[in-house]
């Protein structure tokens, strides 16, 4: 097996992997600072705003609707993930004082973390403008060579390992599975420790769903990127809602009615309407540059001028 030339510097991947392992290692130590799971979906939610003022330091200009609908869209992720933590019981207050100095940690972790993947949305950007690179490409390279980053690491992720693979095992019975089921997979799958089976899974859907990342940031800006994934998370949210039994509160139809309409007038703004101003500009643009290159060559050009006014008109 031989790996093919990358179209991009080997450096410049680098550089995104280290990006990539540091902003995650980041999200996830930001745990042990009293960050629950809602504060840090909802902290997570600002990477619209964040990454939309990296490109506007950039050079890049937005309209207002953009500007709004990621607005929108921010402020319904958060209506819904407090929803969500509602209808689950978890408490979004800070207990003790100690509590508050861990909680101010845990936010300037995750607020940097966000900083960091606002910075690498838009380096990644410019290495697809650049480079023309495939989003297979990013995908290997991002991974593969964030694995020696690891290595500081190999001590706890043994323990963890150990741990998952001392968990009980599934302890299924053969005869409940489906006919249809592979009888040495049944076996296998009722036996093995459930922790692993468990981790198993978790890694398949987490390829399917970076897969889908790189595959739409090779296609799409930056923000739509980030207004994608924050409507993944209201789906999320919707999701845990029903599969556990919980009944859709009035929040929590307030927050997806704002996400799913912001992130609509968005797609429509920035695919629809702005695509046709910019046409409609470029045609009358280039009816003036004829009009004017008509005009610059003495007298025959200034009949040429006036015939073309003529049809104009």
């Amino acid at each position: 097996m031989k790996l093919s030339k990358p179209s991009v510097p080997i450096s410049r991947w680098a550089y995104i992997a280290a990006l990539f392992f540091s902003i995650n290692m980041l999200n996830n130590w930001a745990f042990a600072f009293s960050i629950s799971v809602p504060v840090h979906i909802i902290l997570r939610s600002f990477g619209s705003v964040t990454t939309m003022i990296a490109g506007f330091v950039r050079g890049k200009r937005y309209s207002r609707l953009q500007v709004a609908s990621v607005a929108l869209l921010t402020v319904g992720v958060v209506v819904s993930a407090w929803a969500d933590s509602e209808s689950k019981g978890k408490s979004m207050t800070i207990e003790t004082q100690a509590s508050t100095s861990e909680f101010t940690t845990g936010l300037s972790i995750l607020m940097l973390a966000q900083l960091l993947s606002a910075y690498m949305g838009a380096y990644v950007e410019d290495t697809y403008a650049s480079f023309g690179a495939s989003w297979t490409e990013n995908l290997f390279y991002s991974h593969f060579l964030s694995l020696p980053f690891f290595l500081p690491l190999s001590g706890p992720m043994r323990r963890q390992w150990s741990r998952l693979a001392s968990t009980p095992a599934l302890d299924r019975d053969v005869k409940t599975w489906p006919s249809s089921t592979n009888p040495v997979l049944a076996d296998l799958l009722s036996t093995a420790p459930r922790g692993l089976v468990f981790l198993l899974i978790n890694a398949a859907t987490q390829l399917a769903c970076i897969s889908g990342v790189n595959l739409l940031s090779a296609k799409s800006s930056a923000v739509t990127v980030t207004i994608v994934l924050n409507i993944r998370k209201l789906v999320s949210f919707m999701l845990s809602t029903w599969l556990f039994g919980h009944e859709l509160s009035t929040k929590m139809l307030l927050g997806s009615t704002l996400v799913f309409g912001s992130g609509a007038l968005y797609g429509w703004e920035t695919s629809w309407r702005l695509p046709r101003e910019r046409k409609q500009s470029a045609r009358n643009g280039g009816e003036n540059v004829k009009i004017a290159n008509g005009g610059a060559t003495g007298g025959g050009g200034t009949k040429q001028s006036i015939g073309s006014l003529e049809k104009q008109t």
